[in-house]
């Protein structure tokens, strides 16, 4: 992928940012953390050159300031809610978080039980944080919340919540997934440390939309693709531009809420301290654009790869027709359709030759290497070796796994697990290439490309098992495919 994203720029221009912003608020600053801080894959998708690690490379040169608060949501234990990207809930994915932001040397203070009411389910997860020795509080459902300002700033709504004790002057709070109560956490901490008489103040950390270019900018419509099931959108800053005659992006939600917050803010501080929504905000990717075109290109492949994924959820079951056609209005604002992915074409070419299921992989230099269904290899494991083959410089004709080393694989698999396909899966097509790699130079020099697959496209003509999307995902191929299965049974 061509860098359009200056990573180092942006570690230096945050971090220095939020720096300031503390100061602002008299070296106290609570700092609602949006997005995901570690694994942010979709700003390393459509800002190639931004790490997936970046947020948290950022925080780690703020580390000696910094303190870690994550707010779980009473009723999202409750109800077992999961993170659909790692398949955990919420109540799970917090003690990861723990553990992941410790190993990386950062201070977890506490855990904050948002709205809670009594949940049994909460109760239960609070005892067993306790249990481990860790901090954590209760902050309780508000009745009227957000319009009921009178209740909200009073002793009967923050009030009643518990104090969190921090210790140090940025305390960032984040969580496993959106809606958690993030912001209502900071604004009763900032009820609480002033009637400590404590400065403090708040601040917004969310990478998208970005609020200094276009508000159809690409960039900012793949935000949009990818929160699609949120009914989010992103609109122009109608505060900011009153307040200082400049044109912002922000979305729908941080906008309506703006009037309550401010009068939040005023009934704490006597005055607010922010203009505008884009005032809140302290994120700096929109200044280390480095290559606009770039950013353009890698974003307009992002909305077409969320558009296939809300069509494989809507065939499988889980999607919404509301989604689809959002993503495909936001396709036509981009002015895109599926042929500007030439891997889709490539793919569906294929399978008209050959009359079965196909995959392809557009290579790093522009070529498009195909994968065909065999009595021995699925398509995309043969799209897989064809794409090693190539980049290693091997003969297509080549055999770098046996087919006699094959045979015995396929018969573990529908002879001892059950299996009713006796093609190999990409992974198993990767540990058969690995074994022979043992006493095959070629097949050795094969897997040594595997690491050039990340950032590649692929497509598939039908939709790919778990299996082989999770082994396409963990070498950092970007994978969309065809909403129909290779077979028509209704369990998959």
């Amino acid at each position: 992928m061509k860098i359009g994203f200056d990573n180092d720029k942006y570690l230096r221009m945050q971090s220095e940012h939020i720096r300031e912003r503390i100061n602002q608020f008299g070296n106290k600053l609570y700092l609602e953390f949006g997005g995901k801080l570690f694994d942010d894959y979709h700003a390393s998708r459509v800002l190639p050159g931004f790490a997936p690690d970046s947020k948290l490379q950022m925080l780690l040169q703020l580390r000696d300031q910094a303190e870690i608060v994550i707010v779980i949501s009473a009723a999202d234990i409750e109800k077992n809610k999961v993170r659909q990207d790692l398949g955990i809930t919420y109540d799970t994915d917090v003690l990861r978080l723990i553990d992941a932001f410790r190993s990386k040397g950062l201070y977890v203070g506490s855990v904050v039980i948002t709205q809670y009411s009594g949940q049994s389910s909460a109760d239960a997860f609070r005892s067993r944080l306790e249990k481990l020795g860790f901090p954590v509080y209760i902050h309780y459902s508000i009745a009227g919340y957000p319009s009921n300002i009178p209740l909200i700033v009073s002793d009967e709504g923050y009030g009643k919540n518990d104090y969190i004790e921090t210790k140090r002057p940025l305390v960032v709070v984040t969580a496993p997934g959106p809606g958690s109560g993030k912001m209502a956490t900071c604004l009763s901490q900032l009820y609480h440390e002033h009637k400590r008489g404590i400065p403090a103040g708040y601040s917004k950390f969310e990478t998208f939309p970005i609020w200094n270019i276009p508000l159809k900018h690409p960039i900012n419509l793949a935000y949009e693709a990818a929160t699609a099931d949120l009914n989010d959108v992103n609109m122009i800053d109608p505060f900011h531009l009153e307040a200082y005659g400049v044109t912002t992006v922000n979305y729908n939600r941080d906008v309506e809420i703006f009037p309550v917050l401010n009068a939040i803010f005023e009934k704490i501080y006597g005055e607010s301290p922010y203009k505008s929504p884009t005032d809140m905000g302290v994120n700096m990717a929109g200044n280390c654009i480095i290559d606009d075109e770039a950013c353009q290109e890698a974003s307009r492949q992002e909305i077409i790869r969320r558009y296939y994924q809300s069509l494989k959820t809507l065939a499988d079951g889980t999607g919404a027709e509301q989604e689809v056609f959002q993503l495909e209005l936001l396709m036509k604002q981009a002015k895109i359709s599926v042929s500007d992915r030439p891997v889709v074409l490539a793919a569906l070419e294929r399978e008209k030759e050959a009359g079965s299921p196909a995959a392809a992989l557009e290579l790093d230099n522009g070529r498009i290497i195909t994968g065909g269904t065999s009595d021995l290899l699925g398509a995309t494991a043969a799209m897989m070796l064809n794409a090693l083959k190539e980049l290693a410089g091997i003969d297509h004709h080549t055999h770098v796994i046996s087919p006699e080393s094959i045979a015995p694989i396929q018969h573990l698999k529908t002879e001892y697990l059950g299996s009713k396909n006796p093609r190999l899966h990409t992974d198993e097509v990767l540990i058969a290439l690995s074994a022979s790699a043992a006493l095959n130079p070629l097949a050795k020099e094969a897997l040594r490309q595997l690491p050039k697959l990340s950032g590649c496209q692929a497509h598939t003509s039908v939709i790919l098992s778990s299996v082989d999307t999770k082994t396409l995902k963990n070498l950092g191929i970007q994978v969309t495919m065809e909403p129909r299965y290779e077979n028509k049974g209704l369990y998959h």
